[in-house]
């Protein structure tokens, strides 16, 4: 039984959900939300925390993007080997997650006037996880090992967003954009990539990138 995103038109938080699913072969139902309607309150008293992502698993309900994907993880067996396997993952994924704070500020707030410094400072934000890639099978598998987690899968988003904002921002990388060449090539993921479903999502609500 196909499981339910429920989040505004864009990609945004909850295109990693759908790398993670479309790879994983878990089918999954997109219930978008204008930002009209979230305005007027109604979704908004039934969210926990008063935001979205809402993710829907047959009677179980979710809310808060981190620990919906911790959810996926482990449904999926996408957790690690063992316990510090998982705090590694952990460690990437919030990694990952600083990455993606600094983006939304700068598409949201700093866009017109901070790009250039933003892309400026790429370097020193991606060469983390660069050495974090080097640290296990020299580089050629996964950012915590040898299995795939769902802290890949939000890696792979924050680098797909930044090569779109920045094109030759991997140059300085070779394990990463090898890496992102790799997910890319996962059968069930490059369909997905290269499906109208995930072409015709904008990224960003206010059309910036």
């Amino acid at each position: 039984m196909a499981v339910t995103i429920t989040y505004f038109p864009v990609r945004g938080r909850t295109e990693v959900m759908r790398l993670l699913l479309a790879d994983q072969g878990q089918e999954w139902k997109d219930e978008d939300i204008s930002f009209q309607t979230w305005a007027s309150g109604d979704l908004k008293k039934e969210a926990v925390f008063g935001q979205l992502p809402k993710f829907q698993d047959k009677d179980f309900v979710l809310y808060q993007s981190g620990a919906i994907l911790r959810y996926l993880g482990r449904k999926h067996g996408l957790y690690g080997k063992d316990d510090k396997e998982a705090a590694l993952i952990d460690m990437a994924y919030d990694g990952a997650e600083d990455l993606r704070t600094k983006y939304i500020t700068l598409i949201y707030q700093d866009y017109d006037t901070g790009k250039q410094k933003y892309i400026d400072d790429l370097p020193k934000q991606l060469s983390p996880f660069e050495k974090l890639l080097s640290q296990h099978c020299n580089g050629k598998r996964f950012i915590a090992g040898d299995q795939i987690s769902f802290a890949d899968y939000n890696l792979l988003d924050n680098l797909q967003n930044h090569l779109v904002l920045a094109p030759d921002c991997l140059k300085m990388f070779p394990l990463l954009s090898a890496y992102v060449d790799r997910m890319n090539s996962r059968p069930k993921l490059k369909a997905y990539l290269e499906s109208d479903k995930h072409k015709q999502r904008p990224l960003n609500a206010n059309s910036k990138q």
